[in-house]
């Protein structure tokens, strides 16, 4: 597929089936990202991938966590939504509730929507991306770069995929299950699989700004 096919098509992918991908597919992935490129070429991105019953234990401490009420813990910082940013952020979170015949006002409904980050939406791998401490923003900036790669090699070889930040508003937890130490920053988690195309929420697409609202030229 070519990168503009891979471009248009691509998007966030929140059901998958439960089949595993085999290891050579998954090899073949993780080998295209790593030609991501790097501030001088630090290649900061370390990553723990979990599989199989691996993935579904991890959810479930990952649930348990978040169901406790414990206080969230985010490495790189929680966003501020004010402006624009946070018009788009509404329109997307309505149009995918629209998408799954859910109201505005339920937010039980939505509620449950946004807990299945923590089981990963049902995919049976996801890819915990990490960076070094040491390297602060420009290192979490690398990691970005890896991840947009590492999203569109998955779609390359027929594979859903999501990124998520979610995952990463609990860091303190998800470096402690994994046996991670301090110097390492939880930038996200990448859950990947078959996507399952009976799902409603799976036809639900984000819109994107005009190009004038994004690009700003300077001739002289």
């Amino acid at each position: 597929m070519e990168l503009a096919e891979l471009l248009r098509t691509r998007y966030s992918c929140r059901a998958f089936r439960p089949d595993p991908v085999p290891d050579d597919v998954i090899d073949e992935v993780f080998r295209l990202a790593q030609a991501t490129p790097s501030w001088c070429n630090t290649q900061p991105w370390q990553v723990h991938l979990l599989s199989g019953e691996a993935t579904a234990r991890f959810g479930k401490a990952l649930g348990e966590h978040v169901l406790s009420g414990a206080e969230e813990a985010a490495d790189l910082g929680l966003p501020a939504y004010t402006g624009v940013h946070a018009e788009r952020r509404r329109e997307s979170g309505y149009g995918l509730y629209s998408a799954l015949g859910i109201a505005r006002e339920d937010r039980t409904a939505r509620a449950v929507q946004m807990f299945k980050n923590f089981s990963f939406f049902g995919a049976p791998h996801t890819a915990v991306v990490t960076s070094d401490r040491a390297l602060g923003t420009y290192g979490a900036v690398d990691c970005g770069a890896y991840v947009g790669t590492l999203m569109l090699a998955a779609r390359s070889v027929g594979l859903g995929v999501i990124a998520q930040g979610a995952v990463a508003t609990r860091s303190d937890f998800v470096r402690e299950w994994l046996g991670l130490g301090d110097d390492r920053l939880v930038v996200c988690a990448v859950s990947f699989g078959y996507a399952d195309g009976a799902d409603p929420v799976n036809g639900f697409r984000t819109s994107r700004a005009n190009l004038d609202a994004v690009l700003h030229r300077v001739d002289s």
